[in-house]
């Protein structure tokens, strides 16, 4: 199992496996569906079980959206937590459908078995009998709704901007659920183990959803600033320096943040590819891989006002094992968050690791960050470039990355990259280190 998924499945497996207890001890225990025969019972129980299993599943994602900062370091940084929102999203979105298909199976239990052997439902009158319907209804209308947003964020051809406007719907949807979910859970889930813990992370996922209506996710990060200069070191590069105001913070080299250039477009996640020298200024190197991006340098301007929200992310340079091998890898644009280790490194040279910089591009000889790379490196002897180019048949291999390391000390490896680039590397490298490799990879998708 990877480190960089194991905080992930253990809070996933964690929260599963006690929302599963819980419900188990309402069963085992205190014997909550009664009155009726066994397929009826049985599919009663699991309509409860699916039910919560749901929406504390998606409490815990909709608290992740809200970008917690407590939870950044326990979860390896906010790409992490990003990816655990996402795998909570699709388990939520799994159970409710396994909800929704038990809640349906009715008609096929009154065609085997008869109607006779129903479970009893709870008695209700007057506005909580109103209030138990309506809940329903929202919740069908609900599920319907969180089923085609799970769909449009795997379809990844959907544009961003409108999967993001329509994402911004999830709160509300969310509420929608958590009415659903208290209207209609049993009444003695309040006073068991069960309602606890339902109660906490229904409480977790409604303060991330009021959070977001609110529009405070990341507020206290973000400052705002304008941009000083604009340049084009290649065709499909776009390199933005900025000047923020007085509340920048300052970042560690390695870390990224979410720029806005357009309200209407919104936030992007771009590496800051510059060292932090203490003058609140930042460069950005943003690469055309999307509509978005390729229409950067035609919209941005000196002089023109954007904000930045961050900094995030632990891709830190200061978290190395100063015991282990360095193997640093940058491929194609992945070059930024080392351009900015390296900057940091120029004044206090003595402090730079020993390390292999591995740099894979499309073309050497016209890649613009390769002489930028070269000047860097020359002032840290410690840093020994490789540059791969594929047009000149220069392809990095597992196999060439260990040709001058000792394979029986342990090794960490530093990765930013193509997602294809980083599976056939870490494959390599764990089938001939055996244990002793520590694979970093920052790996920040949107969706």
């Amino acid at each position: 199992m990877s480190r960089d998924n194991l905080a992930m499945k253990i809070l996933l497996v964690g929260v599963i496996t006690l929302i599963t207890l819980g419900w188990g001890w309402d069963v085992l225990v205190a014997g909550s569906a009664s009155g009726g025969s066994p397929p009826w019972v049985m599919r009663q129980e699991a309509l409860y079980l699916s039910g919560l299993l749901s929406i504390t599943v998606m409490s815990l994602a909709v608290l992740l959206a809200a970008r917690p900062a407590w939870l950044e370091k326990p979860l390896g940084g906010l790409d992490r937590m990003y990816r655990t929102h996402k795998w909570a999203g699709i388990l939520a979105v799994t159970f409710a459908a396994l909800h929704w298909l038990i809640e349906m199976s009715d008609d096929i239990l009154k065609a085997l078995f008869g109607r006779e052997g129903r479970v009893p439902k709870e008695r209700d009158t007057g506005l909580l009998e109103i209030l138990r319907d309506l809940a329903e209804d929202m919740g069908e209308w609900a599920i319907y709704a969180v089923l085609a947003m799970l769909v449009l964020t795997l379809w990844k051809r959907f544009p961003y901007r409108p999967w993001r406007f329509l994402h911004q719907a999830m709160p509300v949807l969310y509420l929608m659920l958590v009415f659903h979910a208290v209207l209609l859970a049993p009444t003695d889930y309040w006073m068991q183990p069960v309602g606890v813990l339902l109660a906490l992370l229904l409480g977790a996922g409604v303060y991330g959803s009021v959070h977001a209506l609110a529009g405070h996710i990341g507020r206290s990060r973000r400052v705002q600033g304008e941009i000083v200069a604009v340049e084009r070191p290649a065709a499909d590069i776009v390199a933005v320096h900025c000047r923020l105001d007085q509340s920048w913070r300052g970042h560690r080299p390695g870390q990224f943040a979410f720029v806005t250039f357009d309200r209407s477009e919104g936030p992007h996640p771009f590496t800051i590819a510059s060292a932090d020298r203490g003058d609140r200024s930042i460069s950005f190197q943003i690469k055309a891989l999307g509509d978005y991006t390729r229409r950067l340098a035609e919209r941005l301007q000196p002089g023109q006002a954007m904000s930045v929200e961050g900094p995030y992310g632990r891709f830190d340079m200061a978290r190395r094992n100063a015991r282990a091998q360095q193997i640093w890898v940058a491929a194609g644009i992945g070059v930024t968050p080392f351009l900015a280790w390296l900057e940091s490194l120029q004044d206090r040279p003595d402090e730079a690791p020993s390390a292999d910089l591995h740099y894979c591009t499309r073309d050497r000889e016209s890649d613009p960050f390769v002489e930028r790379l070269g000047s860097l490196c020359a002032a840290l002897p410690g840093i020994r470039l490789h540059v791969h180019g594929s047009r000149q048949g220069e392809v990095l291999s597992a196999d060439g990355m260990l040709a001058e390391q000792d394979r029986s000390r342990p090794t960490e490896v530093w990765f930013c990259g193509p997602q294809g680039l980083a599976e056939k590397l870490r494959k390599g490298l764990h089938a001939t280190l055996h244990g002793k490799l520590r694979f970093h990879q920052e790996a920040f998708e949107m969706r």
